[in-house]
Formats: structure tokens, sequence, C-alpha cells
């Protein structure tokens, strides 16, 4: 992946050179204008944080999960393998799936990043990352977990899990994201939601196209998806000059 943006300034900073150039206004729209301010400074902070990165896996996956569970030990181990390879590891830095893919990339001496959300009595982030960033806004955080990844890896999660797999696989189908491998782990868990995507999505309702059903591959098992990614992930060209 190119990296090529030049070095932004401190999100306090921005924040206040926005500030200073604001014009008078009235209440609400000063209060409404000043939260997109802060989520321009957060997307700012955001991309220069990813700048600084290369080669990256983002694993997505249940924050409930343990180390004894099955689910924890293949995110470990998947994530060791592509650590070893030269990936760096982006999870959302919490517990469960996302503490298993940062462990496996810290013991293989691999770049073990963490995008957080800040909460207001605890900071949920595991202590495998060696580098990460907070955000306030989920949706903020939402974006660059997704932003330049060259591969996206799926374990078992809840709605939330849901709901970013089914985000990516909508941008790469709507070409709005290149079509970059997206792995599903766990095949008593995801088999039966990707038989109802094929089997009512797609023949019974025809909400889809056939194609549509390649956007992303079931894993049988680390050893399968380690391999799919290294053959089939290719580098971002989002933080280009060009872009």
């Amino acid at each position: 992946m190119s990296n090529t943006l030049k070095p932004s300034k401190d999100k306090r900073e921005i924040l206040e050179e926005i500030k200073r150039f604001q014009a008078p206004m009235e209440p609400f729209t000063s209060q409404a204008s000043w939260k997109i301010f802060k989520i321009m400074a957060e997307f700012i902070e955001g991309f220069e944080f990813l700048s600084k990165l290369k080669k990256e896996v983002t694993f997505f996956g249940s924050a409930r999960v343990t180390e004894f569970d099955e689910d924890y030990k293949d995110a470990r181990q998947l994530a060791y393998k592509l650590g070893k390879a030269g990936f760096a590891i982006i999870t959302g830095g919490g517990p469960g799936v996302m503490e298993a893919a940062n462990r496996g990339a810290s013991e293989a001496g691999a770049n073990s990043i963490g995008l957080n959300i800040q909460l207001p009595t605890e900071q949920r982030i595991n202590k495998y990352v060696k580098r990460g960033t907070g955000f306030y806004y989920f949706f903020t955080r939402k974006v660059m977990l997704s932003m330049s990844a060259r591969a996206y890896i799926y374990f078992p999660g809840g709605f939330g899990t849901l709901d970013e797999f089914l985000e990516i696989i909508t941008l790469i189908q709507t070409r709005k994201a290149p079509p970059l491998p997206v792995v599903l782990m766990g095949k008593e868990y995801w088999e039966p939601f990707t038989k109802f995507i094929n089997d009512t999505v797609y023949r019974k309702f025809g909400a889809i196209e056939k194609a549509d059903m390649d956007i992303f591959y079931l894993a049988k098992n680390v050893d399968d998806a380690y391999h799919y990614i290294l053959k089939n992930s290719k580098p971002r060209k989002f933080f280009t000059t060009r872009d």
C-alpha cells in the first residue's frame, strides 16, 4: 500500500483552528456545526494514523469469547501466521476475538493495532495492542477498520460483526471498495447464514446477482484462510496522492 499522506496536525490544534474561523451562529446551528467539526477532526486523525501502516488485515468477531474457546485459538493462530508473513493486524482493540488477533500478532513480532472506542467509564483495550488510537464516534471507527485493509476476516459474533460484514460486502458489490478477500471463519456459525443468502436472497427473491456470492469466502480452517489471503490480497491505493 502506498502511504503518502502528509503529517497532519494534532486533533486539538485542528479543532482550535476550525473554531477560530467559525462565524457567529444561532445556538442550535453552532452546536450542530461544532459536532461536524469534531467528526472531521476525528476522520483526519484516523486517516493520519492509518497512513503510517502497511499491509494490513482486519479481524472482526465476538468480544465475548475467552482464550479457552476455539474461535479465540483460531484467531490467535491465524493472526500469528499472517504476522509472520509481514501483515499488520488491525482489530477493534477490545476483548475476545480482537484480543486473540492482537495477541497472535504480538507473538509474531508483527504490528498489532487497536482502533479503540472511547467509553465514559472504561477503556476497552486489550493488553496485546502495540499501537492504538481511540474514537469517540462508532461510525468513524467503523470506517477506519475497513478503510485500508488488504483483507477482512470475520469470526462468529453478534449484531456488530454481522453489520460490519454486510457493510463490507455491500461496498464491494457496489464497487465503492475494491474486491478484496472477505474471509469467514467458523463453518458452524456462517454456513447457515451463507445458505440463507444463496437460497433465499439470491435464488428465491433474486435480490442479488450470482456473482455476488463470490464476494466472500467460507474458509475450511486456519491454514485455508491463510493461504487464501496470501493468494488474493492486493495492495490498497487509498492513500495515494491521486486520491
